[in-house]
């Protein structure tokens, strides 16, 4: 994805690794949760033609799907999509030089994303290499949740890292990632000590993560922490839609935005403590896709 300003600094390309551990309730990336490629299917674009049914040799079955991609050729109206695609560091490289001359002009560069792109990690140093020798910004989004010595790895060639903490509960947090955050918060512990640039981004799930004692947790956390600050992602459901695109469930249908004024409390929890909201915290999670 191109010409992206949320997710580092200036105007960054943002490339998506397919593959996460965590399934959390909310993610508005689904399609980077699998990190095999899966079939994309938009139901407002299609007009009943049958053109996909007929060229497909095991009759639109999703679980028997091959991927060949004749059922998109055949489709007119682009209401199917393969969604993840095997690429060469070069590949990748050739796409991002595109947008060098964006890079100096705006003190931007390159933000690996997911999925989780440490699940990946030999092709994410290979590419980071790549960039570094170009002289390239990078940045990494990540959930943390990942082995120690494959961040340590890799974060000799990273200049910044967007960190997420979505709970300071381990049950809690097992609940609505299917994971412990003791890996997580071990690892984001140890990265603050020795990495100068790490930022933590918080995503405000309301009911789920927004109690003041959670917020209040992590920001003691983030304090403790040699860290640049926090980022407040205030969540949205503008991606719902994607579960069904994948033939998946989406279970938060129902929940709304949070307010404004819970995103004000947020915000003064983490001014108590004397952490740095690095945005205005009205940011929203932004819907992204292209998964690789």
């Amino acid at each position: 994805m191109r010409f992206c300003i949320h997710d580092g600094p200036g105007i960054r390309t943002i490339v998506f690794l397919k593959g996460c551990p965590l399934n959390c309730w909310w993610c508005h990336n689904p399609e980077g949760i699998s990190p095999r490629p899966e079939m994309f299917v938009r139901p407002g674009r299609c007009i009943g033609c049958g053109r996909c049914m007929q060229v497909c040799s095991v009759g639109l079955d999703r679980s028997r799907c091959t991927f060949c991609g004749e059922c998109v050729r055949a489709c007119h109206t682009g209401a199917r999509e393969i969604v993840g695609q095997t690429m060469t560091v070069a590949q990748v490289m050739e796409q991002i030089e595109k947008d060098i001359i964006f890079y100096d002009e705006s003190g931007g560069g390159v933000t690996f994303s997911g999925g989780e792109p440490l699940m990946q990690p030999e092709f994410l140093e290979a590419v980071l290499k790549a960039c570094k020798t170009m002289e390239i910004h990078t940045a990494v989004e990540t959930s943390g949740y990942a082995k120690p010595e494959t961040i340590k790895r890799i974060a000799q060639y990273v200049d910044l890292f967007l960190y997420d903490i979505k709970s300071m509960d381990d049950e809690k947090h097992k609940e609505a990632t299917g994971v412990s955050n003791k890996l997580i918060l071990s690892n984001i512990r140890d990265l603050s000590e020795w990495h100068p640039n790490v930022e933590i981004r918080f995503p405000v799930i309301p009911g789920v993560n927004d109690d003041i004692e959670n917020v209040k947790a992590l920001a003691d956390l983030a304090s403790s922490l040699k860290v640049k600050g926090v980022h407040l992602l205030r969540y949205h459901n503008a991606g719902t839609e994607k579960y069904g695109s994948l033939d998946k469930t989406y279970f938060l249908t129902d929940l709304q935005p949070p307010t404004d004024e819970k995103m004000a409390e947020i915000r003064s929890v983490f001014g108590d403590a004397n952490v740095k909201v690095l945005n205005g915290g009205n940011e929203y999670y932004e819907q992204k896709s292209g998964a690789a």
